[in-house]
């Protein structure tokens, strides 16, 4: 058995385990299971399954997706995308802050920086030093609560300020051990596979209402990570023709976005299926917890064309992002007419 196909075993059940090694497109040196030692590239593909399961769990139509089109077709993980709050967010650490301190020691290395000016946000693109283009990337946006007006940036912080910090002692003397190695022990790397998929979820208590609405009203991604957190917010497939691929599974009755976007230079393409609505917990002003439907996640798609002849050190795709594309993509979590209000 593989370290990978280990890890992923022990984190998601055999059975789930076996289906992902079996639909994902997986560079052969990942699949090694040489040495007593997890080399950090085979510990972050491993997180990266452990995400792309989670998210399809809570995304309907893109768990519907990855059914059919693994009939005929592996599936390529292109890269996942998550939001952070750019301010002071109790023990964890604010903004990208939190995941670099993840990325890093798995192998991530900053590929580019991407201002998101209309949305009040940064993003930054993490891609894997060892194998950038068969590794998903992370793109970690950040949003900027001190672009926001003065109650807005209140409503954030009772929202996000006593945040917990799911990384244990133990887990960043790992990282450290991982970053200064490039490798743990197996039995190391299973206790922290866990550990560090913990991180990509919501740290914060339950929003009170009156606050979401506060930080909604101003900007969906805001209301989005208050009820979110630090989920994956989409993962991507990356296909051959993203234009063809859309028409596709528009017939296919797919609820697909309606404009495919396109990046300045024409070589990378980018579109989703419409986020999946889901139930949240929000406390009401008498302190009861009541629920509402709010966007949750969604799949996207993306094509990357050749821009340069591979070679030792580079990549032949073209493995950047688009500041307009993102923005543009970013669209598909805001949120559409709030459900109505549930006591639980």
């Amino acid at each position: 058995m593989s370290h990978l196909s280990t890890l992923t075993s022990v984190a998601l059940g055999e059975a789930v385990s076996g289906r992902l090694l079996g639909l994902l497109d997986i560079r052969p040196e990942l699949l090694a299971s040489d040495g007593a030692d997890v080399p950090r590239a085979v510990l972050a593909m491993a997180l990266s399954m452990v995400l792309f399961q989670r998210l399809l769990e809570e995304v309907p139509e893109g768990a519907r997706y990855v059914a059919e089109q693994s009939q005929s077709a592996k599936l390529v993980f292109d890269h996942g995308a998550l939001r952070t709050v750019d301010m002071a967010t109790g023990d964890l650490p604010g903004g990208t802050a939190a995941f670099g301190r993840i990325m890093e020691p798995l192998g991530y290395a900053v590929a580019g920086i991407y201002p998101l000016d209309k949305l009040r946000m940064t993003g930054r693109a993490y891609a894997h030093r060892d194998f950038p283009e068969d590794i998903a990337q992370y793109f970690v946006s950040e949003i900027h609560p001190d672009r926001f007006p003065e109650p807005v940036q209140q409503a954030a912080s009772r929202i996000f300020g006593n945040s917990r910090d799911p990384l244990t002692p133990w887990a960043r003397q790992a990282l450290d051990r991982l970053a200064s190695r490039r490798n743990l022990a197996l039995a190391e790397a299973v206790e922290l596979l866990p550990i560090l998929a913990g991180c990509f979820d919501r740290q914060h208590p339950v929003p009170a209402l009156a606050d979401y609405e506060t930080v909604l009203a101003a900007s969906a991604e805001m209301g989005w990570i208050a009820t979110e957190g630090n989920r994956f917010n989409h993962a991507t497939d990356r296909v051959p023709d993203v234009l063809a691929h859309a028409e596709a599974l528009k017939l296919r009755q797919f609820p697909m976005k309606e404009k495919v976007e396109i990046s300045a230079q024409g070589s990378v393409r980018q579109t989703a299926i419409r986020a999946a609505q889901v139930e949240r917990p929000f406390r009401a002003a008498d302190g009861s917890i009541i629920t509402r439907t709010v966007p949750g996640s969604f799949y996207e798609f993306i094509s990357r064309d050749v821009v340069a002849p591979p070679g030792p050190r580079t990549s032949g795709l073209d493995l950047r992002f688009d500041s307009s594309n993102a923005q543009g993509i970013f669209k598909m979590t805001a949120a559409q007419k709030a459900g109505p209000a549930a006591e639980c």
